[in-house]
């Protein structure tokens, strides 16, 4: 009993610490990334599509995107997704692939990213906190209903509390290493 209580906790933790790594894929730091475009949805005969589905991406250099269509005739519409979007960047087409250009972070644009990161990373130590609050609340259950004793009880919320410590250690140490990114020129 407790021990899936325990269980269940450490999946949502490490779910949410996966969830962080791969919001954080977003914030860009000035280096190409073909994550950075994983948001981009292109309008594919009709329906809203990624641009990965429609297209080749590539990161040529560190400050450049090579996007390359299946079909040439989506161009204009890959086009249009990557200026609707908020990247901020000017797709260059040159009637067969598209190159974007990575702009360099102004110091303002890189406060901005670290303030995002700092935001994300307290989102996720909230849902951690979040999910703590359910496993010691599942604990008080089962000793309430009396099917846990006082001292496994006690001795369980001890471990989720480890437990949320060190999750809470490994988003900080995530969220250093990528404002650490940002603000590296």
């Amino acid at each position: 009993m407790l021990a899936d209580v325990k269980k269940n906790a450490q999946d949502k933790m490490d779910k949410t610490s996966k969830a962080l790594v791969e919001e954080l894929k977003k914030i860009r730091t000035g280096k190409a990334q073909v994550s950075m475009l994983d948001s981009v949805k292109v309008n594919y005969y009709g329906s809203m599509s990624p641009l990965s589905q429609v297209a080749s991406v590539s990161c040529p250099d560190a400050k450049s995107f090579l996007i390359a269509p299946w079909e040439s005739s989506i161009l204009k519409d890959i086009e249009q997704a990557l200026v609707k979007s908020d990247l901020g960047m000017a797709p260059m087409n040159d009637g067969k692939v598209i190159r974007l250009k990575v702009p360099d972070l102004t110091e303002e644009r890189r406060k901005d990213l670290a303030k995002q990161v700092k935001k994300v990373a307290e989102d996720s130590r909230v849902a951690i906190r979040m999910v703590r609050r359910d496993a010691n609340e599942a604990v008080k259950k089962a000793l309430k209903d009396k099917a846990v004793s006082e001292d496994e009880s006690k001795k369980s919320e001890t471990e989720i509390q480890k437990m949320t410590d060190d999750f809470i250690k490994k988003i900080d140490q995530i969220a250093d290493e990528k404002e650490k990114s940002i603000m590296t020129i």
